[in-house]
This record gives structure tokens, C-alpha cells and sequence, in this order.
């Protein structure tokens, strides 16, 4: 099933933006929220297709958020891309134990973001 509707989770208005930008204008439908806490509300209120996640933000981390949405038998399916600032190996792997279907290290590469799209969606 193709891939439309892609929520960002963010606390960074330049990077919500940034990445609505490169989605928009390859005919995605993009919501936003700014935490953890918000993310789980658009959730509930219209389920994405994928999940954009930042790791670091105020109130529930980016790890803490994907860990609850891989766990709720209603969300489990909707798959999760970590992007994060946070490059190290560890926080991949820690990334992609919470329940992240992979991980990418801002600033995210657009083509490469759109290619792991493409690849969950086929």
C-alpha cells in the first residue's frame, strides 16, 4: 500500500518545515505536532500512514513516543522513521529496539528519505 498521509514529529519549527516542504512537493498529505504529547493526539485523531520521529524534545522523547506507538495494538502497524541529530550507533540501535522501522541522521538527505518511504509503502 502506497504511503500518503505522513505525520512529523518534531519540536523544531525549521525542521517541521523542512521536511513538509520536500513531502509536499512529492504529493504527500503532512500533519505535524510538536512533542511527544501532541503526537499521540493527531495519532488518535486521524492515523498516519508513517510516523517521522525526533528523538530529542520536550516532555517524551522521541524514543519514549515510539515505544508507546509500537506497543498499542491499534498503532503497531504504522510504521516509524526516527530523524535525529543524534549520529551515534548506539542511539540507532537503540532507535530501531524501541520499534522504528530505521532511523536517519538530520539533516536528513531528501532523496534518501524518500527512497525509505517508497521502500516501506511497496
Amino acid at each position: 500500500m502506497a504511503i500518503t498521509k505522513i505525520l512529523i514529529v518534531d519540536d523544531s519549527p525549521t525542521e517541521r518545515y523542512y521536511l513538509t516542504d520536500i513531502l509536499v512537493k512529492k504529493g504527500f498529505s503532512v500533519r505535524t505536532a510538536d512533542n511527544g504529547e501532541e503526537a499521540l493526539a493527531r495519532i488518535k485523531e486521524e492515523k498516519p500512514e508513517l510516523i517521522l520521529m525526533d528523538v530529542v524534545m520536550p516532555g517524551a522523547n522521541g524514543f519514549q513516543v515510539t515505544r508507546a506507538i509500537t506497543r498499542d495494538p491499534e498503532l503497531v502497524d504504522v510504521p516509524i522513521i526516527i530523524c535525529s541529530s543524534k549520529n551515534q550507533e548506539t542511539d540507532r540501535i537503540w532507535g530501531l529496539r524501541q520499534g522504528a522501522r530505521d532511523y536517519l541522521v538530520k539533516p536528513v538527505d531528501p532523496e534518501l528519505l524518500l527512497a525509505k518511504i517508497a521502500a516501506l509503502g511497496s
